[in-house]
């Protein structure tokens, strides 16, 4: 209700995971981090991890095989505490919710750089996958859109890219796949950090490191990862277009073979 505190102070954290196919990749690692998002935010997981993996199991079965699913475990809290704006942990409520979903057809998308910037550890909840941080994601898209973008790259507070709005970001020069490292100023994904080991895995030499907007410009390919669409192509960023290019390609097909292999 407008009392709950997480609709008024975003004392909120979620995870999302994929029933695709007849798969659902890395369900057990997304259900592990909503509980480790929750102790990030002074929530209480008061769910086991094999809890919410049996109780998205029994939700998926409730639904016909062929369609594509998305399944967010969620903590909020109720109340407030004393002092307010820290709510009560003992208030923490959560639900699972299992909704039709389609995947994302892999067209491609444009990508611009956004003037808003990822904020540090020391300012907000970056290492959780927390609601509160996602309108400064939704700024970044409304901005791009506005230009005619799909989607923009959000760098840090040192000007380092670190991601899209919606997923983490890689690009590809002469055969090596760079993607921005870890910084403490985003989330690396766990679709992300699948995707890297099964590229590595392969043969392709992955480099996580600081990178430039300039780098992303002159790069022979640029994709995505992320849970919603798993590995996705940018054909476009600014007003240079980029090919469905080979590592890309290789990306997409290898977690496709993960996931159903699993």
């Amino acid at each position: 209700g407008p009392r709950t505190h997480a609709a008024w102070l975003c004392s909120l954290v979620f995870d999302g995971a994929r029933a695709f196919e007849g798969v659902t990749p890395d369900l057990d690692l997304h259900c592990a981090r909503v509980n480790d998002s929750a102790k990030k935010l002074y929530l209480k997981p008061v769910v086991s991890t094999e809890t919410w993996v049996n109780l998205a199991r029994e939700g998926i079965a409730k639904f016909d095989g062929q369609v594509a699913l998305y399944i967010r475990p969620m903590y909020w809290a109720e109340k407030e505490g004393p002092w307010v704006q820290a709510h009560d942990p003992e208030s923490t409520r959560w639900c699972l919710a299992i909704y039709e979903a389609p995947m994302r057809t892999p067209k491609g998308f444009s990508i611009t750089l956004s003037p808003y910037r990822r904020p540090t550890l020391e300012t907000m909840p970056v290492d959780a996958k927390a609601g509160c941080l996602y309108p400064n994601n939704a700024r970044s898209l409304f901005e791009a859109h506005s230009r005619g973008y799909d989607n923009a790259v959000v760098c840090d507070m040192l000007g380092n890219v670190a991601e899209l709005a919606t997923s983490n970001i890689f690009m590809v020069k002469d055969g090596v796949v760079f993607t921005p490292i870890p910084n403490r100023t985003f989330l690396a994904g766990i679709t992300r950090e699948r995707v890297i080991g099964l590229l590595r895995g392969a043969g392709v030499k992955v480099m996580e490191t600081c990178l430039s907007y300039q780098d992303f410009r002159t790069a022979d390919e640029i994709f995505s990862t992320g849970n919603y669409s798993k590995v996705v192509p940018v054909t476009r960023i600014d007003d240079r277009s980029l090919p469905f290019g080979p590592i890309y390609t290789k990306a997409r097909e290898l977690y496709w073979a993960f996931a159903h292999f699993k």
